[in-house]
């Protein structure tokens, strides 16, 4: 059965059961913004409200963001985590301590774990400066923050069900689970989702950063979409093809971006922005459906 069919069955079958597919799952967040802990966007409101509702539907979560600079670690409790600090990353050659804080949002009962570093995370601006340029070295800050989330993952001895990336920040995140980490016992079982918003970028990233996300598991064939150039349309492109489901979180997206989801014969869905995003529970459990 053509996979939009069994998707369609299924939801009727959801929706006139809504006990079919419900069961407790582990659910992963890797997002690139928390609400309160930066400015209130579409990304970082969703970051902030969706996986509330995921704990309240009685799943076990974890939720991880940047420590970026603009953080008030004092005014928000962060406190260093040291048992699952001290791993050094290496990008392009070069060591970067991986540092892990975490703080609670206590109206929300949640936990919110941020992956820090002094070399990409001490300036107070997210992923451009002040003057809405894109920091040069987003490509290395990308790598860091998710092979970041994966280290401390493992770490913590916990096995994720589903692995929910949102926004281009984390883009990279199911090109390392699928190749790099896919004989993972924590990881190799996970399915991945891949939530796509209306942050666009208009730079491209340097040209020897296709050879930075060389590692074990991963060659030149893996990244074939960024190879021209690794631009925002291209890495979501990447994101796309090793994601096991795409969500259109924002009511407009890229173009280019949004075709290449609608014709990855994936499952695909326009987010409705329901308050109980019970349209995510419902993707959710379909996923976790397929063998």
């Amino acid at each position: 059965m053509p996979f939009q069919l069994f998707f369609l069955v299924s939801l009727q079958a959801y929706v006139h059961n809504p006990h079919v597919f419900m069961k407790p799952a582990k659910v992963l967040f890797i997002c690139q913004e928390i609400m309160p802990y930066v400015p209130e966007t579409e990304l970082s409101s969703i970051c902030r409200r969706l996986p509330q509702a995921v704990q309240d539907n009685g799943n076990e979560i974890r939720t991880f963001m940047p420590k970026y600079g603009c953080i008030n670690e004092r005014r928000n409790q962060l406190h260093e985590v040291i048992r699952l600090s001290g791993m050094n990353l290496i990008i392009d050659d070069n060591d970067h301590p991986l540092i892990i804080k975490v703080a609670s949002i206590q109206a929300a009962r949640m936990q919110v774990y941020f992956i820090d570093n002094d070399d990409f995370f001490q300036r107070k601006a997210l992923v451009c400066d002040e003057s809405g340029i894109d920091f040069f070295d987003n490509d290395e800050r990308s790598i860091f923050f998710v092979r970041g989330v994966i280290e401390t993952v493992r770490k913590l001895r916990w096995t994720p069900d589903i692995v929910h990336c949102h926004g281009w920040f984390s883009a990279l995140a199911p090109l390392y689970i699928k190749k790099a980490f896919d004989d993972d016992p924590y990881f190799r079982d996970a399915k991945i989702i891949y939530s796509i918003y209306d942050d666009a970028f208009d730079s491209s990233f340097r040209k020897l950063f296709n050879n930075k996300l060389l590692v074990k598991g991963i060659n030149q064939e893996d990244i074939e979409e960024i190879k021209a150039k690794a631009d925002y349309v291209s890495l979501s492109k990447l994101a796309i093809r090793r994601a096991d489901g795409i969500i259109q979180a924002s009511q407009k997206i890229n173009g280019k971006v949004k075709k290449a989801a609608e014709e990855s014969g994936k499952p695909f869905m326009v987010a409705n922005e329901s308050e109980d995003f019970s349209d995510y529970s419902e993707f959710y459990d379909l996923l976790l459906e397929q063998a």
